[in-house]
Parts: C-alpha cells; structure tokens; sequence
C-alpha cells in the first residue's frame, strides 16, 4: 500500500501514521523533516518550497516502491508539502510500516535519503539578509 501526495496546505502527520498502522506490523517508524530557524548560523524567516508536481510524485512513487521490494515494507506514506512554510512547519513526512523494526527504520531512513537525492523540490531559503534557492534536501 502506497500513498504518495505533495500539499499546498499543512501536512497531516497522523494520517500518514494512520494509513501505514497494520495488523502484521512489527515495526512502524515515522520521519517528520520541519522547517528549522538556523541554517549554517543564519537566521531563517521562511522557506518556500516549488516542485515539478508529476515528476516528484513519480519519482516519490518510485522511491516507496524499491523500499517496498528492500524491505518488505506493508504500507508507506510520504508527503511533501510545498509553498511558504513558517519556522517549525512541517515540510515532509515519511511513515513506514514492516514486519520488523530494523526494516523499518532501514526503510524510512532510505526514502528520507534517496528524497533529498531524487525528487524535484527545490526550496528558497528566507534569510534575515537575504535568500537563495537550494535543493529541497541538499
């Protein structure tokens, strides 16, 4: 079971948790990335986040489906949010649930990385004096 989404609106953490909650699970493990207000020692207003929609949910499709075949996993969320998001806002969340704990976190720990790799999501960081645009997860 995949469910692969990109919002504009704020994520929705337990539904992620929600979905990927299963009678064979062993092990459910969950990555939530936020917006965090330092970034090298610089101070961070904001982040805003764009995406090539159905390329990212391919690619993030794409993702699941490797950690699925790893890992056995039974269930996988990922959700990315995308637009303006506010120091501790929630930019991504990845649930994963495996008949073991250590596949699970292999697991959720792959798509978290690969993510960072892969996906087209680029984000601009606000800065006090200043922004840039970087990758979503460099």
């Amino acid at each position: 079971m995949l469910d692969i989404q990109i919002h504009d609106s704020p994520l929705d953490t337990q539904a992620c948790i929600d979905f990927t909650s299963h009678p064979n699970a062993g092990g459910n493990t969950i990555f939530v990335g936020t917006v965090r207000e330092f970034t090298k020692g610089k101070k961070v207003i904001r982040l805003e986040f764009e995406s090539y929609e159905p390329m990212a949910i391919k690619e993030m499709t794409k993702i699941a489906e490797i950690a699925q075949k790893k890992w056995s996993t039974l269930a996988v969320s990922i959700h990315h949010r995308v637009g303006v998001l506010a120091i501790g806002e929630v930019a991504v969340v990845i649930a994963v649930s495996t008949p073991h704990r250590k596949a699970a976190f292999e697991a959720c720990e792959f798509m978290i990385d690969t993510l960072k790799e892969t996906v087209p999501i680029w984000k601009k960081e606000i800065f006090e004096d200043g922004e840039i645009w970087v990758a979503a997860h460099p």
